[in-house]
């Protein structure tokens, strides 16, 4: 199950995500460019914290596995 806090989606692990913007975020890095557009699932949450600012960690189908600011991705599942 995902919830909406404050504008931002709340991920759970095996969830289905997009990356369909850079981010704003100073988490962001230039070589994470490369990657908008491209599918992964949820590998790492961090449901503990919760915290909207937090990177999550997404493995990208045939890229590899990445931490992600929460404002570029968003739910292709429900």
């Amino acid at each position: 199950m995902w919830f909406i806090r404050e504008g931002i989606m709340g991920f759970r692990k095996g969830q289905k995500v997009e990356i369909f913007k850079k981010s704003t975020d100073d988490g962001w890095e230039s070589f994470m460019d490369a990657y908008v557009g491209t599918h992964g699932i949820i590998t790492d949450p961090d449901t503990a914290i919760n915290d909207s600012d937090a990177l999550v960690e997404v493995s990208l189908v045939g890229k590899g596995t990445f931490r992600f600011p929460q404002d570029c991705l968003r739910c292709i599942d429900a």
